[in-house]
């Protein structure tokens, strides 16, 4: 039985590993070694709609464990309520491994955003590896005043609460970077709300707003239009999609810095035994180079890690954007 288009390696031309099969691997030594798993097809669920940066990083690292794991690894999207309809979905089925969750930093907003979680992410899933990071960036029009972002420094410090900043939904990860960029820079900007990251986009263009915080892949297409411009990135260096635009901590913002991740992770109480093999499907796809093209072009940076480093990095990012959220003022739904 073919695999479905989810799982399917491209065909990059006569050079490419020919594509083994579930049959071969399933009698491979590892597999052999690992007892029975995978016995189905592995269902990876997304917290994300279909189309977005994290949706296509979960289907290029999906074609290449279903390689690797002998079974399809089919990506199922369950948006909605900061990532806790995806994480009740895999909290609630059978820890044997064939369900996992795409975790993200959204997941540990969370935390300080609700009172009480239904699915607490520090103990419903077990860590396998992160991902990959990607970074925002500040986005102004094409026609703005502010070439470089001292420009705009010196206009907010200037003009208390007239830089306008546009949005998505007060405790995303866009909305707090531009709250985190106010204490650390020591401004005072005015956060305008919108529906989704289209609208701010249309807002950006329109000159509506002065300035906004965006995942750098999809603004791509936006900067190569000369729609937009980017003044800076907010990781730790500069972005590989975006070579000439300095870090916000280059710009003399010292010490900020925001990356939006994405990691692997299975429900409470997994078997080791699947864990591991899952944990090296998982970097055996982030070193496919097919999958790092693809994902470079979109500004990702590609990084595995071993399950104790991303439940570090979830712990961590808790505590940070925990203290984000209540310097903000953002009262816990």
């Amino acid at each position: 039985m073919p695999m479905p288009v989810s799982a399917r390696r491209v065909d990059r031309g006569p050079t490419r590993r020919t594509m083994l099969t579930a049959t071969a691997l399933a009698f491979s030594p590892a597999l052999r070694a690992q007892g029975r798993f995978p016995q189905r097809p592995i269902t990876l669920v997304v917290p994300f709609g279909a189309g977005g940066i994290a949706d296509l990083m979960a289907r290029s690292l999906a074609e290449q464990m279903a390689e690797h794991l002998g079974q399809p690894v089919v990506i199922e999207n369950k948006p909605g309520a900061g990532s806790i309809v995806a994480s009740r979905a895999v909290a609630s089925e059978s820890p044997d491994g064939h369900t996992l969750l795409l975790m993200s930093n959204g997941h540990a907003v969370s935390v300080g955003l609700f009172r009480q979680l239904p699915v607490d992410p520090r103990r419903a899933f077990t860590p396998i590896t992160t991902l990959g990071f990607f970074d925002l960036g500040l986005f102004v029009p094409a026609g703005s005043r502010f070439n470089t972002l001292a420009d705009l420094l010196a206009f907010a410090k200037a003009n208390p609460g007239r830089l306008t900043v546009g949005s998505i939904a007060p405790g995303s990860t866009q909305h707090l970077a531009g709250r985190l960029f106010d204490t650390t820079a020591g401004v005072d900007s005015l956060a305008v709300p919108y529906n989704g990251s289209p609208a701010v986009l249309a807002a950006l263009r329109g000159g509506q707003v002065d300035v906004a915080f965006e995942i750098v892949g999809p603004m791509l297409p936006q900067v190569q239009a000369g729609a937009v411009r980017a003044l800076a990135v907010t990781g730790p260096r500069r972005n590989a999609a975006l070579p000439a635009v300095p870090t916000v901590t280059e710009s003399g913002v010292a010490s900020y810095e925001v990356t939006s991740w994405n990691g692997l992770a299975a429900p409470a109480g997994t078997p080791t035994t699947a864990l591991q093999l899952l944990h090296e499907a998982a970097l055996a796809a982030l070193s496919a180079q097919v999958v790092r093209d693809r994902l470079a072009a979109l500004g990702v940076r590609l990084q595995g890690s071993t399950p104790d480093a991303m439940a570090e990095l979830l712990a961590r990012e808790i505590e940070r954007w925990g203290a984000v959220i209540r310097r903000a003022g953002i009262t816990p739904n």
